[in-house]
């Protein structure tokens, strides 16, 4: 028979004679559970039982339960009925629990025995008729129809047997005398007492009885009360006097005199009570405990000298004291459990006992922390069993592991209470995802960099745990510039370094920003991204640029100052950039060298050069300014320019300055080359060699005709804004630009108008009444020259 008995899955009743041989089968669990032999193999079934001696054993291979061990009922439960074996059958994933009942039936193998072999009686010869002999009762360990269940005495011609049923089944048996004795005639008899049982085949037992027939004692003992009452506490003390019995005898001299005994049969039972054979008080001699009984029953038996006696009953009750704490057995657990587990998940099985009775015995358990998220709970109908299960949900990353322990306490007074402690690990699962330690990371990296060179280190956590943690970090693909963001940077997936691929250049690309992303090593895996800006340093690696004036190979640009210039006059402005950004492209302007330091000075801010002094007549007419650019970077950078400066009131003098300005230069640069020819193959071709020279001067001559005819290379003085401190160009400019598709042969020309600085300073000198002839073939002759130039470079 199986019942659904709320956490007990169910209970099944087998009944097998004692005595069965080992490996007898007691019954198929498996078919009366309607259980498939497969699932006792992958549930790992058990038996479980409190008894020290395991009788029964569990064949998963049949599904049936075997004799372990010969089972003797009357070793295992003595008296008590019904005789059973209560073990419980458990099974894993999931948890299941039956309880199985094995009822041990009765057979007769024990024969009812006495205590001794022979009893003795001295009856007095006076003894009247109907006078009662109490007899010594026999003990069959068997019960039922196998217990013991008559007497019988032979021969019956001086006495009768009779038997009397007791309140607990017992039987009690007396001899009583039915014809007078003769002490003259027989002063011996010999009987034979017979105690037989019902089993099958039937069994019996016998003792001998002596009397021996005395002179006359016409009056017996009789007892105050046929039964006495008394009750004892478990665990009193040795020494206790428990009650007294007395009993009285009418007859006077040693007839009179009354002995007691306790005339019970049971040799543990002699052990634990005494009795003071004067006095009739009877005392405890050994231990009780209510566990093992809860009652005792003593028959004291009276004798006089004469050898008449009476009997009483003396029932003692043992009341329980609370002296048993509750006993904890795991009937199963589970070390570990996933985080994701549902609620009301079966952790552990625990059966709970408490040997005492009433609320001794009444036991309830729980958790010492109310702050851990599992519940104890116990079955309706088996109260003494108790789940642990799961009430809130898990959470790896708070807890990894819990030790639960659980308290088991009586009702008693005082309360006694046992405690387990049950270790749970909490197995992960990737619930989390990596969170990175900032929300955003800025980097610098300063230009030109070393390609492979580490940026910085992005850092990512993982609450998960082993693989769930293992954090991977990926770059996310996007672009810089229409360029794939892989060939800037790249980032270590283990370690999260990021290193730049190639090396930046400040005046390229002045920051960029990407995505990386970090991946867990769970399954699925989880991620999280992080944005990453990286900001590129300036480097002083650029030197300074001179835009104006413009340095050019074949012709001499130089600026015109009137003889009448005061002091402060603005001579031309250097004008200079630098590509490198903050304090590289800090520039200053310095005067390196000057045929006149005193005449000239530049402006360290804005590069203005202008005349330091009043010009006067002495001063020389040519005049040779070279000017440093430098940056504020570290180290710094610089770049130079030469400006040629004439001092002259007039267009012709300007024009023979010219001259002589592009003779000079022409003739030092080429006569360098020409020495240095020269001193290689001056022992072989000097005579070579003047040949050249004239002709080389000849050649000049011709060239310098051409110069003053044409003027094409005359300057075009440039005019700037006499304010310009930041070393660049404002953009209120009038500039003329001669554009090629190359820009190397590209050429700027500022343009201003004659009212400032021009070849004629009319503001100088006055207001001019005519312009030679000579001197508008002149400008007509620069502006073709200029035309011609741009178009010249357009078509190169």
């Amino acid at each position: 028979m199986v019942l659904s008995l709320g956490m007990v899955h169910g209970q099944v009743t087998y009944s097998v004679p004692e005595e069965l041989a080992k490996g007898s089968v007691v019954g198929n669990i498996a078919q009366d559970l309607g259980m498939d032999i497969q699932r006792l193999k992958t549930g790992k079934a058990r038996m479980y039982t409190e008894d020290s001696v395991e009788y029964i054993e569990l064949n998963k291979e049949r599904g049936s339960l075997q004799m372990k061990e010969v089972i003797d009922r009357e070793a295992l439960c003595a008296k008590t009925t019904p005789c059973a074996l209560h073990l419980q059958m458990i099974l894993e994933n999931p948890m299941e629990l039956y309880t199985i009942t094995i009822e041990i039936i009765d057979i007769n193998d024990n024969a009812p025995t006495f205590k001794n072999k022979d009893i003795t009686f001295e009856i007095s010869e006076s003894a009247v008729l109907g006078a009662k002999f109490m007899l010594e009762k026999a003990f069959d360990p068997d019960v039922g129809i196998n217990d013991l269940q008559s007497y019988s005495l032979k021969p019956t011609d001086k006495f009768a047997l009779k038997v009397h049923s007791e309140a607990d089944g017992s039987k009690m048996v007396e001899m009583v005398l039915q014809k007078s004795l003769d002490r003259e005639q027989q002063e011996h008899m010999s009987l034979l007492l017979t105690a037989t049982d019902g089993g099958e085949p039937q069994m019996s037992g016998t003792v001998q009885i002596h009397i021996t027939v005395l002179d006359a004692n016409d009056n017996a003992p009789v007892f105050n009360q046929k039964t006495y009452k008394a009750t004892l506490t478990e665990n009193a003390q040795r020494g206790t006097v428990i009650t007294t019995v007395s009993a009285s005898d009418a007859d006077e001299g040693p007839y009179g005199k009354i002995t007691y005994y306790i005339s019970n049969i049971k040799d543990d039972l002699t052990d634990v009570f005494i009795i003071d054979q004067i006095t009739g008080e009877v005392r405890l001699n050994g231990e009780v405990d209510y566990e093992m009984a809860s009652y005792y029953q003593i028959d004291i038996q009276a004798k006089d000298q004469g050898g008449l006696s009476d009997s009483c009953k003396l029932i003692i009750d043992v009341l329980d004291v609370n002296d048993n704490k509750p006993s904890i057995n795991i009937l199963s657990m589970t070390s570990s459990i996933s985080e994701e587990s549902p609620f009301e998940t079966v952790i552990a099985m625990i059966k709970v006992n408490d040997l005492d009775s009433g609320k001794n015995g009444q036991v309830h358990c729980v958790i010492d922390d109310d702050n851990i998220p599992f519940v104890i709970t116990s079955s309706s109908s088996r109260r003494n069993f108790f789940s642990l299960r799961t009430q809130k949900e898990l959470d790896r990353e708070k807890n990894t592991d819990y030790n639960v322990s659980v308290t088991c306490t009586d009702e008693g007074v005082p309360r006694l209470s046992s405690s387990v402690s049950l270790r749970l690990q909490i197995s992960d699962v990737n619930d989390n995802a990596p969170v990175f330690e900032k929300n955003f990371y800025e980097a610098y990296v300063v230009e030109n960099n070393a390609p492979g060179e580490p940026i910085f280190t992005i850092n990512a956590r993982d609450a998960d745990w082993n693989q769930n943690a293992r954090i991977s970090y990926i770059l996310e693909e996007s672009s810089v510039n229409g360029v794939s963001i892989s060939s800037y940077i790249s980032v270590n997936a283990d370690s999260g370094v990021i290193s730049a691929v190639r090396s930046f250049d400040y005046e390229q690309l002045k920051d960029f920003h990407f995505y990386v992303k970090a991946q867990d090593g769970g399954s699925p895996p989880l991620s999280s991204n992080v944005t990453v800006k990286i900001i590129i340093q300036d480097q002083n690696d650029n030197a300074p640029q001179i835009l104006y004036p413009v340095q050019t190979g074949g012709s001499v640009v130089a600026e015109m100052v009137p003889r009448s210039a005061d002091v402060g006059y603005l001579v031309t402005k250097v004008v200079a950039v630098d590509v490198d950004s903050g304090q590289n492209a800090w520039l200053s302007y310095k005067l390196q060298k000057a045929s006149d330091r005193a005449l000239f000075e530049v402006g360290a801010q804005n590069g203005e050069i202008r005349t330091a002094r009043q010009v006067t007549d002495t001063d020389a007419v040519k005049h040779r300014l070279t000017v440093v650019v430098e940056d504020n970077g570290h180290p710094s950078r610089s770049a130079t320019v030469t400006v040629n400066v004439v001092l002259a009131d007039s267009f012709p003098e300007v024009l023979s300055e010219f001259n002589s300005f592009d003779h000079d230069t022409k003739y030092n640069d080429n006569l360098t080359f020409y020495l240095i020819l020269a001193l290689t193959v001056v022992s072989v071709l000097f005579v070579f060699s003047l040949t050249i020279i004239i002709s080389v001067k000849i050649h000049r001559w011709r060239q310098n005709k051409l110069f003053y005819k044409s003027a094409a290379n005359l300057p075009v003085i440039p005019y700037y804004p006499p304010v310009h401190a930041d070393g660049t160009l404002q953009r209120v400019y009038n500039y003329e630009m001669c554009g090629t598709t190359d820009s190397r042969m590209s050429d700027i020309k500022f343009v201003r108008p004659y009212s400032q600085n021009t070849l004629l300073n009319v503001s100088r000198v006055g207001t001019m009444q005519r312009v030679t002839k000579e001197q508008e073939d002149a400008d007509l002759l620069i502006e073709d020259n200029i035309l011609r130039s741009c178009e010249d470079m357009n078509a190169a």
